[in-house]
């Protein structure tokens, strides 16, 4: 498992919304434990799924429509990398993608890509939306389904935001 914590803190450097904001850290952190439970199951790659949660959202301009941040956020891992964190050439390619195209609702693709959407889109209820086009049949399975979409709706603040990564 990466740490984190320092990564989260250079990119809140440069992040342009409220880090408590529907885009922050807090969703950062739900998409982070959706997609290692997911992962449980789909053998997704960890530390993809890890980068993605902190990154996929990290260059958003605004908390609505903002095209083109999958792709701002990919270029921010790739001027992180190496810098704060180390990953294969294969994994870095799986996270660039999966950051990139998250909003393009697409289901099909490399199964660590598809988990880390799934991860995401399990955390659409958040801004009350009901989460479709899920591509892993982990996601889909009503017991996650659940777990994860209860969460978002009730904005819980996972306790890795305070502990791990100490943000109050």
């Amino acid at each position: 498992m990466l740490d984190l914590k320092p990564i989260v803190y250079a990119v809140l450097k440069e992040y342009a919304l409220p880090r408590d904001g529907t885009h922050g850290v807090a969703h950062w952190a739900r998409v982070l434990e959706n997609g290692l439970r997911l992962a449980g199951e789909t053998k997704a790659r960890i530390d993809v799924v890890q980068l993605f949660a902190v990154f996929h959202d990290s260059r958003r301009i605004n908390e609505a429509v903002d095209d083109g941040h999958g792709k701002r956020g990919a270029e921010l891992v790739a001027g992180f990398r190496d810098k704060w964190f180390t990953i294969s050439d294969p994994d870095f390619d799986l996270l660039y993608e999966a950051c990139a195209r998250h909003t393009d609702g697409d289901t099909e693709g490399d199964v660590t890509v598809r988990t880390c959407w799934d991860a995401d889109r399990l955390d659409l209820g958040r801004v009350g939306i009901h989460p479709k086009r899920l591509c892993t049949e982990a996601a889909e399975r009503p017991e996650i389904f659940n777990w994860a979409d209860g969460r978002a709706r009730l904005q819980v603040v996972p306790e890795i935001v305070r502990t791990d990564w100490a943000i109050p």
